[in-house]
């Protein structure tokens, strides 16, 4: 029996380890289908710089960042073009820093191809992949209640809008088919990716309404559709064996939950939601084995953290906490997650994914 219909993920998606340079540079992508990004996630992890992040929709060179409420801005010096299988990079040192290692986290849209949508009141344009579940979504605010098309064939299970210029509140706000503890009414709650705290609820932030297989909600907050300000989304939902929007409750114990994906992940993040606590990313490919000890903030700039607060197993179908940290395992915290798959548990030619 068949559990997915995306045998090899480095198709959609993949993180890449690179040596920063300090001049400029063409990084190639080493997974086993060649990766054009539409979607880029930069982070210096010798360095406590800021994460970067760029798209094809709004062009390489415009960036943004998770850690902080700065608004795009164009930096011809940082990530300068999308390449067939990979991407280049300026001399800025926050991406290329000599001799410091990053990561590049990186998703599949459409290839940088756009299409106008009116599936909602708001018109959006949209780049998706609908096969593995992901869209970028930019749209211009109307400040009054609304909702946007998002280009998927499922509803999004995990959504973020930022400003892209300067509104009365710049902040990135997410929220999650788990922000509510693993309670399915999550369509008034909201919380910030660059700040630890806790979710927030506000029917304003979504109109009090979860997605539909069409469109996302938005109510009246400045932050999401303030009047004639320009935001871009980004969306995400759950594929078997590739792709896990979740959540778990902690049990306090170095002896944590296991998580059950359907896969071997390649990257984890995880937040706690109804407590303070920063935004966990672990990556397979960071340095290190089991147990996992490696993980950067990306609510802060902070430089990749190998301490034994933070340790977890990266398995053939899931992940299993291994510390009692109250940021991803408080015996009463509830906790959200997205992961990503290096390999399915089994893949259309019932081939087993192991364990690293």
């Amino acid at each position: 029996m068949a559990y997915t219909t995306i045998n090899d993920p480095s198709a959609h998606f993949q993180n890449q380890i690179y040596t920063g340079n300090g001049s400029t540079q063409s990084i190639t992508n080493q997974g086993n289908s060649n990766l054009k990004a539409d979607f880029m996630w930069i982070k210096d992890l010798g360095s406590p710089n800021d994460h970067k992040l760029s798209d094809s929709t709004r062009g390489s060179t415009y960036t943004m960042e998770s850690n902080t409420n700065e608004v795009e801005y164009n930096d011809t010096n940082a990530v300068t073009s999308f390449n067939t299988n990979g991407f280049s990079l300026g001399n800025n040192s926050n991406v290329n820093d000599n001799s410091a290692p990053n990561v590049a986290m990186q998703w599949k849209a459409n290839g940088g191809t756009t299409a106008s949508n009116s599936d909602g009141s708001i018109t959006t344009t949209v780049q998706a992949d609908t096969t593995a579940g992901f869209s970028i979504i930019s749209y211009t605010g109307t400040g009054s209640n609304g909702t946007i098309g998002h280009g998927l064939n499922s509803a999004p299970e995990y959504w973020v809008v930022k400003p892209r210029t300067n509104v009365s509140d710049n902040q990135w706000f997410a929220s999650h088919k788990n922000i509510n503890n693993l309670a399915t009414d999550y369509g008034d709650y909201f919380i910030h990716w660059d700040t630890d705290g806790a979710r927030q609820d506000n029917a304003l932030m979504w109109n009090d309404t979860v997605p539909t297989a069409t469109t996302i909600s938005l109510g009246t907050k400045p932050g999401t559709n303030d009047s004639g300000g320009s935001f871009v989304c980004y969306a995400w939902h759950s594929v078997k064996g590739y792709s896990k929007m979740g959540g778990y409750s902690g049990n306090g114990n170095d002896d944590g939950p296991f998580v059950y994906c359907g896969f071997r992940p390649a990257l984890v993040w995880a937040k706690r939601t109804d407590s303070t606590g920063g935004w966990f990313m672990w990556s397979k490919d960071e340095p290190g084995y089991n147990v996992v000890n490696q993980r950067v903030l990306t609510n802060t700039a902070a430089a990749l953290d190998t301490s034994n607060d933070n340790r977890m197993d990266i398995l053939s179908n899931g992940f299993k906490l291994r510390d009692d940290a109250n940021a991803f395992n408080n015996s009463s915290g509830k906790y959200m997650y997205m992961a990503f798959a290096e390999n399915p548990f089994v893949a259309t030619n019932d081939v087993i994914a192991l364990a690293g």
